[in-house]
C-alpha cells in the first residue's frame, strides 16, 4: 500500500492530538489524517482556563493550537464533537457514535484524562464546579465576577486548585482551601516547597483547613450555601470549585485488551502492546529511558512533545521519549518552572539558592535543587528567575545518569550553574 492510501486515525483532538497530526504533515506523510474529538472546540492548551483566561487576562482564542482554517489547508480532517466508541484492533477499526466506522493502518489515542468528582450528599448542588474545558473555566470566571462576590471554597490544593484559589482572590472574593493533605502541594513538592506556596497563599487572604475532607454539601432551593467537613466544621460557601485529581481516559483501550497500569502502557517509542496503535499525553504511561521507568505526566509539556513524538513514531522513525519532566504555574507575582521527577522516597533533601521567604505577600527570587543522598540532582524549579530551564534540565539530566553536583556551589549565585557539576 502506498503512503497516499493509509489511514492514520487520531482519537482526541487535544493539544496532544493535534501537535501529532502537524508532525505528520511536516515529516511529509502523504495519506489521510483523521483528528477526532468530543468537544466542539478546536484543539487548545488547557492551562489558560486555570490561568490566563480564567483571570481575565487572554482571549479564548489565544490558547488554539492552530485556527480552524490551518487543519484544512493541511489536509486533516477535524471531526468535532464525535466521539469514538469503540476500537477492534483485530479489524483495525474504530467505531463513532451513531455507528460510523474507520478502519486505519496506524492509530494514536490521546484520550487524556477524567475529572475526578466528589461523591458526597449535595454534590449535585448548583453552584459546585469542575474544571476541565473552556465551558467550565467560562463559567467559573462568570461566578467568580459576580457582584457581590461569593465565598469561595476550593476543594483541593494541588496545581488546580491553588491557581483557582489565586484567580479568585484576584477577583476579590473571600477563599478557604479544604485539603486532605496537610500543606499544599505537599505530595508533589515535599514540605519545604509546600511551605511556601502556604505562606504566599496565607499571605494574599488564602485560608486552609489541612487534613480535612467534605462530608457534605448543604443547599438552599438548590444552590449550594455550605460544606460540612469531616470533622463537624460547617463552612459557608456561594461558589465550590473542585479541584481533586484527575485519571486518564483509558476506557477504550481496556475495552481494546491494550495494556493498561496507571494509564496506556506504551514502550519508549509511544507503541502500546498493539504495533499499530500509539498513546501519548495524559493517557499514556510511557518508558521514559531517562529516569528509567514508566511514568504518566499530567502536564502540558507532555502533551506537546509526545504528540510530536508520536507522529514521528506513527510513520516508522526511530523514537525514544526520553524527555525532561516540567510544567509551570502562575499563582499572584509567583511565575514558576519545575524540570525533573521528585516524587516520595525519590530526594534526600531540598536546598535553595535564594531565600525562600514569603516577605510582605510576594513570592520569592529562588531556584530551588531536590538532592539525593550522593548529590544528584533529580529535580529543580525556578521562581521568579528567568532563562535558566537549559542549565537546569542539563543539571537534571547529568544527575539522573549519575553525575553529583555540588551542593555548595548549586546555593552559591555567584556560581554559574553550568559550574556546579562534580566532574
Amino acid at each position: 500500500m502506498s503512503a497516499d492510501e493509509q489511514v492514520f486515525v487520531i482519537v482526541g483532538a487535544s493539544l496532544a492530538g493535534a501537535r501529532a497530526a502537524e508532525a505528520l504533515r511536516a515529516e511529509g506523510f502523504t495519506g489521510r489524517v483523521l483528528l477526532i474529538g468530543q468537544e466542539d472546540e478546536v484543539p487548545y492548551e488547557r492551562p489558560p482556563l486555570s490561568k490566563g483566561f480564567l483571570q481575565g487576562k487572554n482571549p479564548r482564542e489565544k490558547a488554539y493550537v492552530h485556527p480552524r482554517e490551518w487543519y484544512a489547508e493541511q489536509d486533516i480532517e477535524l471531526m468535532l464533537g464525535r466521539r469514538v466508541v469503540a476500537v477492534h484492533p483485530e479489524s483495525r477499526t474504530v467505531t463513532l457514535d451513531g455507528d460510523e466506522q474507520f478502519t486505519y493502518d496506524k492509530l494514536l489515542l490521546a484520550t487524556g484524562s477524567i475529572v475526578r468528582t466528589l461523591d458526597v450528599p449535595g454534590a449535585d448542588a448548583e453552584g459546585i464546579r469542575y474544571l476541565r474545558a473552556y465551558p467550565d473555566s467560562e463559567a467559573l470566571r462568570q461566578a467568580l465576577t459576580a457582584d457581590p462576590r461569593p465565598q469561595v471554597l476550593v476543594v483541593g490544593s494541588g496545581w488546580i486548585g491553588l491557581e483557582i484559589a489565586a484567580a479568585a482572590r484576584g477577583y476579590g472574593c473571600p477563599v478557604t482551601v479544604v485539603s486532605s493533605e496537610r500543606a499544599p502541594l505537599r505530595h508533589v513538592l515535599g514540605d519545604e516547597l509546600a511551605a511556601l506556596f502556604r505562606a504566599l497563599h496565607e499571605a494574599n487572604g488564602v485560608e486552609f483547613r489541612f487534613e480535612a475532607g467534605v462530608r457534605s454539601f448543604g443547599d438552599l432551593d438548590g444552590a449550594v450555601r455550605s460544606a460540612l467537613l469531616d470533622d463537624g466544621t460547617e463552612l459557608a460557601a456561594d461558589l465550590v470549585a473542585v479541584g481533586v485529581g484527575i485519571r486518564p481516559a483509558t476506557e477504550l483501550a481496556e475495552r481494546a485488551g491494550l495494556a493498561v497500569d496507571n494509564g496506556v502502557v506504551t514502550d519508549a517509542g509511544l507503541r502500546t502492546s498493539d504495533p499499530h496503535i500509539y498513546a501519548c499525553g495524559d493517557v499514556a504511561s510511557t518508558l521514559n529511558p531517562l529516569l528509567g521507568r514508566h511514568l504518566r505526566t499530567e502536564h502540558w509539556a507532555n502533551a506537546r512533545a509526545g504528540g510530536k513524538a508520536a507522529g514521528k513514531a506513527m510513520l516508522g522513525q526511530e523514537v525514544s521519549y526520553a524527555q525532561v519532566p516540567y510544567f509551570f504555574t502562575d499563582q499572584y507575582d509567583l511565575g514558576m518552572e519545575y524540570c525533573g521527577w521528585a516524587g516520595p522516597g525519590d530526594y534526600a533533601r531540598v536546598v535553595f539558592r535564594g531565600d525562600p521567604a514569603v516577605r510582605d505577600g510576594k513570592a520569592p527570587e529562588v531556584i530551588a535543587f531536590w538532592l539525593t543522598d550522593d548529590n544528584r540532582v533529580v529535580a529543580a524549579m525556578n521562581i521568579n528567575i528567568w532563562d535558566v530551564q537549559d542549565d537546569l534540565n542539563a543539571l537534571v539530566k547529568a544527575g539522573f545518569a549519575g553525575t553529583p553536583a555540588n551542593p555548595a556551589r548549586l546555593t552559591d549565585p555567584t556560581v554559574p550553574l553550568a559550574d556546579t557539576l562534580v566532574r
